[in-house]
């Protein structure tokens, strides 16, 4: 067998499809075309949302944390997995995403007792949280945001259940050595932090900007 591999054609290819193929609802495109209009980090793409919901659908969640709203998105996503009662509550300290959310999650009939949503920063909120109690906790706002506070994120989650924080392969910077900014830094000490975690079953997915994911074992 040669030892010359044909040029691989995935990338931003396989990337697209993915996209196409996690096909979104009038409402999530409506909270998508909202989101982009709102300061912040861009909204999930519809390959990553996907993915949020089998994970959510696959812990059969009932009890699922949201940091960073995402203008509903991220919320919209993940109901669509998580169980008939179950409960999602979407943390953030920016009141447009808030408003955004609300409505999204209005527009598309969902129950006002199956969202909370609260106002304030991780540091604020997180400690009126009961650990292990979670099923799913999604971070999907700027890293500097909720980084100082993994471990509070961590010890939400109950044992087989799963932290993700989407965004860590955004540009490239985090495999980039020479990128030090203060959001690239934050990316690579959780990252390393939670693969060192020997209660954690963690993985890096190329999906979208990224997601970093962990599974919380026994």
């Amino acid at each position: 067998m040669s030892a010359e591999q044909p040029p691989s054609r995935g990338g931003a290819e396989g990337a697209a499809y993915a996209d196409r193929f996690a096909v979104e609802t009038p409402e999530m495109a409506a909270a998508r075309a909202r989101a982009v209009q709102l300061p912040g980090p861009p909204p999930v793409e519809p390959a990553v949302g996907a993915l949020l919901a089998v994970l959510a659908a696959g812990s059969a969640a009932r009890s699922v944390v949201s940091i960073g709203s995402g203008g509903g998105l991220v919320g919209l996503w993940l109901l669509r997995g998580m169980r008939t009662d179950g409960v999602l509550t979407a943390l953030d300290g920016d009141p447009e995403q808030l408003r955004a959310a609300k409505k999204a999650f209005a527009d598309a009939g969902i129950a006002p007792s199956r969202t909370r949503l609260i106002f304030g920063t991780p540091g604020e909120v997180l400690p009126r949280f009961s650990p292990g109690a979670y099923d799913l906790v999604v971070c999907a706002g700027p890293p500097r945001e909720y980084s100082p506070h993994l471990q509070e994120l961590l010890g939400l989650v109950r044992v087989g259940g799963t932290l993700a924080c989407h965004g860590v392969l955004e540009a490239g910077r985090v495999a980039d050595r020479t990128a030090r900014d203060p959001q690239t830094v934050a990316w690579r000490e959780m990252a390393r932090t939670i693969r060192d975690d020997e209660t954690l079953l963690p993985a890096v997915l190329p999906i979208g900007a990224g997601l970093l994911v962990a599974t919380k074992r026994a």
